[in-house]
């Protein structure tokens, strides 16, 4: 368990940056092509990457749905476990954000306030 310790302790990708980028950009179906590209370990170690980024946390569930429970175990303990059982559970209906019920924010096309003109005192004294 040492190892797999440090492996996550190091924080660093398991597959070369090419690789991230296109499973990155890859589609549903894409994704699935692009991981069957690389071992059972080395998948499980993506997966549990990708689940220690909030941006890549679907990326992460989708790689897990690939992976045996053995391999995620064997490079996560008990975070790979929950990863895999999370993997294999429906995913969950969007939940609508409180800001989609307010309405849209508009802005004003007339002058907010009319400013009067100033006459000028000064101007006239001058002329007389």
């Amino acid at each position: 368990m040492s190892s797999n310790r440090t492996s996550l302790d190091n924080d660093s990708c398991p597959v070369g940056d090419e690789l991230l980028g296109s499973l990155y950009r890859a589609s549903e179906h894409g994704l699935a092509q692009l991981v069957d590209t690389v071992s059972g370990d080395v998948r499980a170690m993506l997966a549990l990457f990708c689940y220690r980024r909030a941006h890549l946390h679907s990326m992460s569930l989708a790689i897990a749905a690939t992976c045996s429970e053995r391999d995620l175990k064997e490079q996560g303990g008990t975070v790979g476990a929950t990863l895999f059982a999370m993997s294999r559970e429906a995913p969950a209906e969007q939940t609508v954000s409180a800001a989609s019920g307010r309405r849209a924010i508009t802005l004003s096309t007339k002058p907010l306030r009319v400013i009067p003109e100033m006459a000028d005192d000064d101007t006239e004294s001058l002329s007389a």
